[in-house]
């Protein structure tokens, strides 16, 4: 009896120290120092947060901003965007939380294929802009769009009726075409959402508003062309950002670059973008690219 208590007890020591190594394993490759633990000690740290394809949803982003804001390790944060835009609401809540980080710390934007509508009002949070001479930005604007399967349902003679309590409560139904009363009042909620995105980035890139106003109706440019602008700072690569961060504050040597510590990040995002609520109605900041 005492033999196999003493055989458990090893055995119970052996996956003890398996599980610490296995541990120890991963916590060395852990993605938020870009798979060298060591790599990170005594080293200055530069956050980097992904914005990737359509913002639907800014809990994700929101939350690494603000974990990033309070991990004095952190020296700066660099944004890199690769977005057609998005909903209003979450790209507003993401431009409010990059300014309120760079309150704190520097922060830069580097713009890969497309930062556009949305994308770009994210970007013009940051302290600065980098852009690459192809990449498409711009887009400044808000689109709302409807469809409409009236003449449909009537080919196949089916009836539909609609109860409700006010006149715009069906507003944007497929059901039927839309008043001219109703698209007067839709247009008058798109351009005063346009008025806040022209707003934020006259403030931000401190531009004329009617210099922003004249930029605000749709178009895409090219990195060039934005940089001639003044819609962004720089031309260069992600690289070149890091370094230009690197060197603002004072890190010597090639710096630590630190992303968010999910090892899946991009499909929680996933997932919670599906989960998302939908509505027959959505006011975007999207180019449509």
């Amino acid at each position: 009896m005492n033999q196999t208590a003493r055989r458990m007890g090893i055995l119970s020591g052996f996956l003890i120290l398996f599980s610490f190594l296995a541990m120890l394993f991963f916590a060395l490759r852990s993605p938020g120092t870009g798979g060298n633990f060591f790599a990170g000690l005594g080293k200055g740290k530069i956050g980097v947060i992904e914005i990737q394809g359509a913002i639907t949803d800014s809990g994700p982003a929101v939350e690494r901003l603000h974990k990033f804001r309070q991990d004095d390790s952190i020296k700066g944060v660099i944004l890199r965007i690769n977005s057609p835009g998005g909903e209003v609401a979450p790209v507003q809540e993401i431009y409010e939380e990059i300014v309120r980080l760079k309150g704190k710390k520097p922060v830069v934007a580097s713009l890969g294929s497309i930062s556009a509508s949305g994308g770009y009002y994210v970007a013009v949070a940051a302290d600065r802009v980098f852009a690459n001479p192809g990449t498409l930005t711009g887009s400044i604007g808000v689109i709302m769009e409807t469809i409409n399967v009236e003449g449909l349902l009537h080919w196949a003679k089916i009836e539909t009726k609609t109860i409700k309590s006010g006149k715009f409560k069906d507003i944007g139904s497929p059901l039927r075409k839309m008043t001219p009363e109703e698209e007067q009042y839709l247009q008058k909620l798109a351009n005063g959402i346009n008025r806040q995105f022209i707003q934020a980035v006259a403030e931000s890139r401190k531009l004329p508003p009617a210099k922003v106003t004249a930029l605000a109706d749709g178009r895409v440019f090219s990195g060039v062309e934005a940089k001639s602008l003044g819609l962004v700072d720089e031309l260069g690569s992600f690289r070149k950002a890091v370094d230009y961060l690197a060197g603002k504050v004072g890190i010597t040597g090639e710096p630590v670059l630190v992303y968010p510590s999910s090892r899946f990040p991009r499909w929680r995002d996933l997932l919670e973008n599906q989960n998302s609520s939908s509505s027959r109605l959505r006011l975007k900041f999207d180019s449509g690219w």
